[in-house]
């Protein structure tokens, strides 16, 4: 039997080896949250702050602090865009979440999402070279009901100390107010990673997909399982790249959505998709049956699974479908199961399966993009634009059917996409800033890069400890008893 490395590098094989293929998909997850509540709990979170300044002596702490520093804040008074280069604003992202959307387990109370947030915050450190910062917000009111107006109230707050604001977890319809308002409203970027970052590298997975089964946009019929903000927001993008809307069909809790659910039509906080029911489903089919017969696309982004996609409904699906099964922790159905259906090809959420469409591969490069030119705001196209670069990078270097996007070990993938975007937010007027591609790339490069080595070196020094051996057998043990016991 194989042994799991301690970089778990050999997770998938190991438990391969140990598992039949229906059990092990479960016991990936059950294993990966039972270590991660113990490596958690052993390193205290996985985030700390430290200066990006010396201090060579006692009298450095008056140039940083007071008397010296009164100088660096009546220059902002003076020239409020001045806070851009005497601090760490230009580099800086709140990660904002009210914690009610909790990945695939609900609301999790105020503090309940500080998990997720900080690890929003390392991958923006470690992908970008972005400094972020978790803020989980208490936005409920009397009765316990989370408030939208509390949570815009909060970001317009906090704006002057942040380059941008990455909104997170943040439950329907809130997510849609809080976002179409502070969008417009703050002078700089605010992006809801759930919407428009899962919206991107979906469109980028979908991209090479058609291109691997030789099909156009316009003419595939597209099938969209669940009608939160992540495929409201998808579709969005699909209809902006191209699709026919009389080939998308979008289903929510209650079935297909259409002209003729009169409970969309007079519910105020379902305008999205409402809206998407007067331009697509022009049949008004209701059933998935119906729908998937003939389909080219599955996209999934719903409950949690593994039995939400039903194998019937793939095999009903045109030759060499595709089907994402994004939920997260589970998959809508596992890819094993979706492959025997006849899905030809098969992406999910998670990274212990090929073709992980996750916005990993998004956030960290279109924030820098958009703060490295000092954007106002990140407009549809140059999320879109993301996209295609993402897109474009995975079928420079080789695409197949098991690989059809970017990876998060492929450095250089963040720099290009933070250097498509900021060039798309100059064509878009929403840059303070004008740089060349070459600028925007080299820069963005020499920060991840510097940002990487630096959690490099604190590994080999001993500053960050390596994981103990003893919690990893630990979790691998309580999941042997779990799955097998």
């Amino acid at each position: 039997m194989s042994v799991l490395k301690s970089d778990l590098s050999n997770l998938r094989e190991v438990f391969a080896d140990m598992f039949t293929a229906e059990k092990a998909a479960g016991a990936q997850t059950f294993f990966l949250k039972s270590l991660s509540v113990s490596m958690h709990r052993f390193y205290g979170g996985k985030m700390q702050t430290l200066p990006k300044a010396g201090v060579w002596g006692f009298n450095w702490f008056n140039v940083w602090y007071t008397p010296g520093v009164s100088g660096v804040s009546t220059t902002i008074r003076d020239a409020a865009e001045q806070s851009y280069q005497l601090s760490n604003r230009g580099n800086l992202v709140a990660v904002v979440s009210d914690s009610t959307r909790v990945l695939g387990d609900g609301d999790c109370g105020p503090a309940g999402g500080l998990g997720v947030m900080e690890g929003k915050a390392m991958l923006m450190k470690y992908l970008g070279g972005l400094d972020a910062i978790a803020l989980c917000v208490n936005n409920r009111d009397a009765q316990g009901k989370p408030d939208p107006q509390k949570l815009i109230d909060f970001v317009r707050m906090l704006e002057p100390s942040v380059g941008a604001v990455n909104l997170e977890d943040i439950s329907q319809p809130n997510c849609y107010r809080v976002l179409d308002e502070l969008r417009e409203s703050c002078n700089i970027p605010v992006w809801h990673d759930d919407a428009q970052g899962t919206a991107s590298v979906t469109l980028a997975g979908l991209i090479n997909a058609l291109r691997l089964t030789e099909r156009k946009m316009a003419d595939s019929r597209v099938v969209l399982y669940g009608a939160g903000a992540a495929n409201t927001t998808i579709a969005s993008f699909l209809l902006q790249s191209g699709l026919d809307p009389q080939n998308l069909i979008l289903f929510d809790s209650r079935g297909a959505v259409h002209t003729q659910r009169q409970d969309l039509q007079k519910n105020p906080d379902k305008y999205k998709q409402w809206e998407l029911a007067q331009r697509s489903n022009p049949k008004c089919l209701n059933t998935m049956e119906e729908a998937m017969l003939g389909a080219d696309v599955l996209i999934a982004l719903s409950t949690p699974g593994p039995d939400t996609i039903k194998p019937e409904w793939i095999k009903l699906m045109n030759p060499q479908s595709i089907v994402f099964a994004c939920a997260n922790p589970v998959p809508e159905i596992y890819p094993h199961t979706a492959k025997a259906a006849g899905a030809y090809i098969i992406a999910t959420g998670r990274g212990d399966f090929p073709n992980q469409v996750n916005n990993s591969c998004g956030f960290p490069g279109i924030l820098r993009g958009a703060l490295m030119v000092r954007a106002r705001k990140i407009t549809d196209k140059m999320a879109i634009r993301a996209a295609h670069s993402l897109a474009d990078f995975a079928s420079d270097r080789g695409i197949d059917t098991e690989n059809i996007i970017p990876t998060m070990d492929e450095a250089d993938v963040f720099a290009r996409e933070a250097a498509d975007v900021a060039m798309q937010a100059i064509e878009d007027g929403v840059a303070r800033l004008s740089l060349s591609y070459e600028e925007v790339y080299a820069q963005a490069s020499q920060e991840i890069k510097a940002t990487r080595e630096l959690c490099r070196k604190m590994m080999e020094d001993a500053f960050i400890r390596e994981p103990p051996r003893d919690l990893i057998d630990s979790a691998l043990a309580e999941t042997i008893r779990k799955i097998n016991g």
